[in-house]
This record gives C-alpha cells, structure tokens and sequence, in this order.
C-alpha cells in the first residue's frame, strides 16, 4: 500500500511522535504509517516488521489517509455509567465521612455497611466488590485501624499489657 502526506512534514510529525511514544501499540500504529509513507508496498511486509497484523496495519494506514495524523489512534471510549450518579458521589463521602449513625448499629463501617447504605439511603444496588471498587475511585481506602469499643477503658487496657506474661 502506497500512501502520501496528506500534510507536508507529517511524515516527521509522525517519527517523532513514535520516539516520544511508551506504548508499543500507539508506537506501532506511528511506525506502520511512516514505513506505508516511505514506499513499502506490501502491508504484509509491514505487519512482518513491526509484528502486527496485516489487517491492523491497513486499517491504521487508511485511517491516516481518510483522517490524517489525529485519526490513526482509537478515540477514547466513555466506558459504562456508574450506577451512583456524579452529582451524588459527595453526598455519599459526606456520609461515610461523618462516621457510623446509631441507627447502623456499628462502631465503624465496613464493607457490606456500606452497600446497604448505598441501597437504603441512595436507592442503588452494588455489590461488594462494587462498593469496594467506588470507594476507591473516591479516594478511601479499605484499611482502617480496628474500632475501639465504646465502654473500652485504656486504663484497664494498659495494666493488662503490664501483667501480661512475655511470649
């Protein structure tokens, strides 16, 4: 396959964005074009080159001729919209940041706490790998020091660690 610049300097455009490039994928899809640009002829001598596949290598190459240098990588894709909404996602950090209510029953929230507060409070339903994955894309970490009971007294807890026996 023969290819022109659509551009002048696209083909020093295009090396330069390949040096520059860390992802082999994204790099290869530079590489391909350039050595389509330099006169191979064979798409399959190209796919041989770089490793890659006939087919991907024609596809990259007719993406850069029909759009140019922007065309030839992927346009990102928006992915599944969370079941929680955006606009709600600080209501749920504000929530969890003030702590446990007395009507949870707990001294700190976990987990399942937390995805029976998402379906109770915010009417949506996750499961506990869910929960687990939307709090850390909010920035929590499910590492937490162990509660303390209420009725705990430190003063009994430090005698006991002064009589416990070594082991």
């Amino acid at each position: 396959m023969r290819l022109t610049e659509r551009a002048p300097g696209d083909i020093d455009e295009l090396q330069r964005r390949a040096a520059g490039e860390r992802d082999a994928l994204r790099r290869d899809r530079y590489r391909a074009v350039v050595m389509a640009l330099d006169g191979e002829e064979a798409c399959g001598d190209i796919a041989r080159a770089l490793g890659r596949a006939r087919r991907s290598v024609q596809d990259w190459s007719y993406a850069y001729r029909d759009g140019g240098i922007d065309a030839i990588q992927p346009k990102p894709r928006p992915g599944r919209t969370p079941k929680l909404p955006r606009d709600r996602e600080s209501e749920l950090m504000a929530r969890l940041d003030a702590g446990p209510l007395p009507s949870d029953g707990v001294c700190t929230l976990r987990g399942k706490d937390v995805v029976r507060i998402l379906e109770g409070e915010f009417g949506v339903t996750y499961t506990l790998g869910g929960a687990y994955d939307l709090l850390e894309r909010l920035g929590y970490s499910c590492l937490t020091p162990r509660p303390l009971h209420e009725k705990a007294d430190p003063a009994a807890v430090e005698q006991f660690k002064q009589r416990a026996p070594l082991l």
